[in-house]
């Protein structure tokens, strides 16, 4: 039999009972229903809608008219709806569980943002409308920016970049446009990147022509401060920098890094992915940052992933303030306005870095977010994903290993080293957490550490939620130092399509269906 968690249910996937999940006649498995893909559901006449036959007509398209069936599938209004439901149960969402993916801050998004991102005057305002009948949306983005200057002790913002990514290279493109106008655009080429940097940050810097250079971490995570001051000179333009950094910790040697670059005339450009950890406990502008980015789409909800729109503004300092992108909002004569051609600008803006003033959905999100929470809300909310990150990190370490001893930030990070002979990669770790539930933590990144598992809590989850999770990663370690491989090795079990040849759906991926050269989807996958 099956032993009891703490939680009162049954553990262990069946491997080490002697039990194999069974297959069925349906696919199903228990209630989550086998679904093939839409096309395959293609029934030639059923339809959802009825169309009237169209009168005659002389058509227009001379050789190029359609002759034959477009090729969409005809289905009924019930099945639609069934395939779209049942698609739906193999998502896994924070909405059904604890989303332990480090890095990414997949936080609870509140109902209420949603609920005031679908408000007529936002969730239909178009981009293109004359500036006089969009001053309430004028005013929610300048309102915002006013709060993330306040947050971040920054006098300026760009607003229109669209994710993190974007926001390095809005930064990047600002630090260079500075560099030309001091007449050192051909002089200052290289980019100072440390090991436990995000991996976007070089390759932004790579982007706009910079070249960049490694700066290596201490032992005990943080930038080697010895060799970064050794890699300073006239040809340094900048340091790309995550605090807290990709293995879940602070850099505590940030204002001596930032008084560093500054005195060799570079500039200090900081990712800010992770400021879900010291949001309304640290101000940036305070640690001598330059350009920042926020991604409100981790910090202020709204969880990103599957493809959804994300929000990047990035601040910036006295220095770089002349040289932020268009466009930005002015508020004149009692009345909202963009600034949106360099003429109008008093400033050196670089250019634009889209074609519109950013995503309106995620600013309402975001101004939600602030405004139900307070400065004492995000404060606390910083506070409580930190706690969450460190009581993993204490309740795990006796049985995985963690190649830092801690406290760290919002990340509790481990590596494989506790699966050293046990015939367990990390991989397999983690498909067998799906098996519990789970989605898996970040697996192998950051780089710096092998074999690494990345758990990032947030402040979202609750005591009972964080102590089934615990539970469950100490049981599926002790699994595994016990040599019950099996129940890695084949995992998952119980999720719809076992476990999938990752690599070669990466470089051979199949992204049309064509009939009668797909095989059915519940064999392709296998």
């Amino acid at each position: 039999m099956s032993s009891m968690n703490a939680k009162g249910r049954p553990t262990g996937t069946g491997a080490e009972t002697g039990f194999a999940p069974h297959e069925t006649f349906t696919g199903n498995r228990g209630l989550v229903q086998e679904e093939p893909l839409i096309f395959e559901l293609d029934s030639p006449g059923a339809s959802g809608v009825d169309l009237d036959e169209p009168e005659e007509f002389a058509p227009r398209l001379g050789g190029v008219a359609r002759q034959g069936r477009i090729g969409l599938p005809g289905l009924s209004e019930p099945e639609v709806m069934r395939h779209y439901v049942r698609l739906s149960q193999k998502n896994y969402a924070i909405d059904s569980g604890l989303y332990p993916l480090g890095s990414c801050t997949m936080k609870h998004n509140p109902r209420l943002n949603e609920k005031m991102a679908r408000l007529p005057g936002f969730g239909d305002v178009h981009p293109l409308q004359p500036q006089q009948t969009v001053q309430g949306a004028l005013e929610l983005i300048d309102t915002l920016a006013h709060w993330l200057k306040e947050l971040t002790g920054m006098p300026a913002v760009a607003m229109s970049p669209k994710a993190g990514a974007h926001g390095e290279l809005c930064g990047m493109m600002a630090i260079d446009a500075a560099l030309r106008a001091r007449g050192e655009e051909g002089t200052r080429k290289r980019v100072l990147v440390p090991e436990s940097a995000h991996g976007t940050n070089p390759a932004t810097a790579a982007q706009i022509g910079f070249t960049v250079d490694s700066i290596p971490a201490t032992e005990d995570g943080h930038v080697d401060v010895k060799a970064f001051k050794a890699k300073l000179g006239p040809d340094v333009a900048a340091i790309m920098l995550t605090n807290p950094n990709t293995c879940g910790l602070f850099e505590r040697d940030i204002i001596e890094i930032a008084d560093a670059v500054h005195e060799a005339g570079g500039y200090f450009y900081c990712d800010g992915a992770n400021f879900n950890a010291i949001a309304g406990r640290v101000r940036p502008g305070d640690l001598g940052i330059d350009a920042m980015h926020i991604n409100l789409h981790k910090t202020f909800s709204t969880p990103h992933g599957g493809g959804g729109p994300g929000a990047g503004p990035v601040v910036f300092s006295q220095a770089l303030a002349p040289f932020a992108p268009l466009p930005w909002i002015v508020h004149e004569k009692g009345a909202y306005r963009a600034i949106e051609h360099e003429g109008e600008s008093t400033g050196q803006p670089f250019g634009r870095m889209t074609a519109f003033h950013g995503q309106m959905g995620m600013f309402v999100r975001a101004l939600a977010y602030m405004l139900s929470h307070g400065a004492d809300g995000i404060r606390q909310a910083s506070e409580d994903a930190v706690l969450s990150a460190n009581y993993i990190l204490a309740s795990l370490k006796d049985v995985m290993s963690a190649p830092y001893e801690g406290p760290c930030m919002h990340e509790a990070l481990f590596d494989d080293s506790f699966l050293k002979g046990t015939g367990v990669e990390t991989l397999d770790f983690a498909k067998a957490m799906i098996d519990e539930g789970y989605h898996p933590m970040t697996m192998y990144f950051p780089l710096v550490v092998h074999g690494a598992m990345l758990i990032e809590p947030t402040e979202s989850e609750s005591k009972d939620s964080l102590d089934l999770f615990i539970a469950t990663l100490r049981d599926l370690a002790e699994s595994a130092k016990r040599g019950e491989t099996e129940r890695f090795s084949g995992a998952p079990y119980l999720a719809p399509r076992r476990r999938l040849d990752e690599t070669l759906a990466a470089r051979k991926p199949i992204l049309r269906w064509q009939h009668g050269r797909n095989e059915p989807a519940s064999k392709a996958a296998e």
